[in-house]
């Protein structure tokens, strides 16, 4: 039955969608379904932006190192960015321009200029090495890139060609400086900006999906303005019982950015929906546990997201003590399961500061389920029910036929958030949608009788590692490169702080003398270092085969995985 929390998230709920209540509800035809809609979210986002920037004016928005920006300077430099790539660029509406670069205030802005500029920002993997750069670039039809120093380089290594002109911005400088090359090409103030629409493209990220190649994920306005909102009603509920209980803070919210930008979670949720929240967001270039407490503690931060090793390793770090963590109420999670050990430690051993997780997926615009507090607590393996007012949660067979509660089959998603297909890939787009609209997320679950989810397997052939999908299809592609390999697999293996690390066997060529650490090498050079593997096995034989003469990977993965578990607790 309901929890107490439940009963009080429906009222609020209720009571801000209802009559005259900030969140207005209709529908909207897709798939022939009425779907529901919030009609009194903007249209697109270069509207959004700027109606809340104006709101939130002087406010403090980023805060990279010394550099402090607020609301309304954001929004200046973006708008000379738009200007600077219509005059000075020729980017025309529609256009996909690439944006490769860690997290930094330089980002934020170039991302939402390319926006105002009626270009579609192409979010290339800042972990990515040249090869891998250079394929995203030429998948997404990119004929510009803005990129940092470090990935600027990484576009001009020997035998990396890719179609695109590169702009390389130095994001240690201070904005302006920092933009100059964009907006010192041209463009002004007065510089005619397009009129946008919902139905105009503007994003695409890339996903690792189990063919082991990178897919462009392409939305339009309209889907990412609904997925906004949908995470803007869900902040209100709580903020409604906040206030309810005398515990909303009047300091003014702020967030922790740990993961990339170029996730869906960093760039939806947190990004943009702190245009509207006036939230204040920190920017960490790299994690460490240590600077993160000290950033919660001087920037007085609320709210803190990342992948959920990164909270545990707060909650482990024997230097906790020395910093005062009271401001941080919530510790939320996402890209991986956290083990239920760590959520009861979280949830009474960080003070007032709670867990939560959100379950969603680059292809929902981040949106889907979400469990917070209490209802955690008690169910530490669900990634909590549907996200209220637009997610249509279902869990179907193969042929797309709703599974009887309980029972286990494909988690799927229907929302106006989701993405429109990948980009030239008519056949996974095909793929990965039912006739009726919903999205295949590939993972396996089923709902209990509250309708919480809970995943319990995958049925794409990827690992998790810290929140990273990895596809060991892509993995195994790069092994094979070598010219000594004769067959090879690759799994995921148990790792406590990381969820899963990649793990590969592989039988090399009669006669040859690589070994593992020179394979390791090799795809070092091939690979961005998160995808190579902390364990390879050099197998003397031929790989077990199925029925079939594929690769026994079910067999190898028990096999390895039980004897690294064994190698690790030596």
């Amino acid at each position: 039955m309901p929890s107490a929390l439940d009963l009080r998230l429906e009222a609020a709920f209720n009571l801000i969608t209802g009559p005259g209540g900030p969140i207005q509800l209709g529908s909207v035809e897709r798939f022939g379904q009425q779907l529901p809609f919030i009609t009194n979210a903007p249209t697109n986002l270069s509207d959004y932006v700027a109606f809340f920037a104006a709101m939130h004016g002087d406010a403090t928005f980023l805060v990279e190192g010394d550099e402090r920006l607020s609301f309304k300077q954001v929004y200046g430099a973006a708008r000379q960015v738009a200007a600077g790539l219509i005059e000075g660029h020729g980017v025309q509406r529609g256009d996909r321009v690439g944006l490769a670069m860690r997290n930094a205030n330089a980002w934020c802005v170039t991302y939402i200029g390319i926006l105002m500029a009626g270009g579609c920002a192409t979010l290339l993997n800042g972990w990515w090495q040249g090869g891998e750069l250079a394929a995203g670039i030429d998948d997404a039809e990119a004929r510009l890139v803005i990129a940092d120093v470090q990935r600027a380089a990484r576009l001009e290594e020997p035998g990396v060609q890719h179609g695109a002109k590169v702009i390389t911005l130095d994001i240690a400088q201070p904005i302006d400086r920092a933009i100059a090359p964009i907006t010192g090409a041209g463009g002004s103030a007065e510089t005619e900006l397009p009129r946008l629409t919902g139905q105009d493209l503007a994003t695409i990220l890339f996903t690792s999906g189990s063919t082991g190649q990178s897919k462009g994920a392409y939305s339009r306005h309209e889907a990412i303005c609904q997925a906004i909102f949908n995470y803007v009603t869900q902040t209100a509920s709580i903020v409604h019982l906040l206030t309810e209980d005398g515990q909303m803070s009047d300091i003014q919210p702020a967030t922790l950015i740990c993961t990339p930008l170029f996730h869906v979670t960093a760039e939806v949720p947190v990004f943009l929906q702190s245009f509207a929240l006036g939230r204040k967001l920190v920017l960490m270039p790299k994690w460490n546990a240590e600077e993160a407490m000290r950033l919660i503690q001087d920037e007085q931060v609320n709210y803190f997201v990342g992948v959920p090793l990164m909270s545990y390793e707060i909650l482990v770090h024997p230097n906790r003590q020395n910093y005062d963590l009271s401001t941080c109420k919530s510790y939320a999670g996402g890209g991986a399961p956290r083990p239920p050990e760590h959520v009861k430690r979280l949830a009474t051993e960080m003070g007032e500061g709670k867990p939560l997780l959100g379950y969603g997926l680059t292809e929902t615009n981040a949106v889907g389920c979400g469990i917070i507090n209490e209802n955690y607590l008690a169910k530490p393996m669900s990634t909590g029910p549907a996200s209220k007012p637009l997610v249509d949660l279902a869990i179907l067979d193969d042929d797309g036929n709703p599974v009887a509660q309980g029972g286990v089959g494909e988690v799927c998603i229907r929302s106006v958030c989701n993405f429109e297909g990948y980009w030239n890939n008519e056949a996974a787009t095909k793929a990965a949608f039912f006739d009726n609209g919903y999205f295949r997320s590939g993972d396996l679950g089923y709902l209990d009788e509250d309708g919480y989810l809970f995943i319990v397997d995958r049925k794409k052939d990827i690992i998790i590692r810290g929140g990273e999908n990895i596809s060991c299809q892509e993995v195994e592609a790069a092994i094979y490169e070598h010219p000594d390999t004769n067959e090879c697999a690759v799994f995921g293996l148990p790792d406590e702080r990381l969820g899963e690390c990649v793990g590969a066997v592989a039988w090399m060529k009669p006669g040859s003398s690589v070994t593992a650490d020179d394979l390791i090498a090799f795809l070092a050079a091939r690979l961005a270092p998160y995808k190579v593997p902390c364990q390879i096995w050099m197998s003397n034989d031929a790989l077990p085969k199925l029925g079939s003469e594929k690769i026994d990977k079910v067999s190898l993965r028990s096999q390895y995985r039980e004897e690294y578990a064994a190698k690790v607790v030596a």
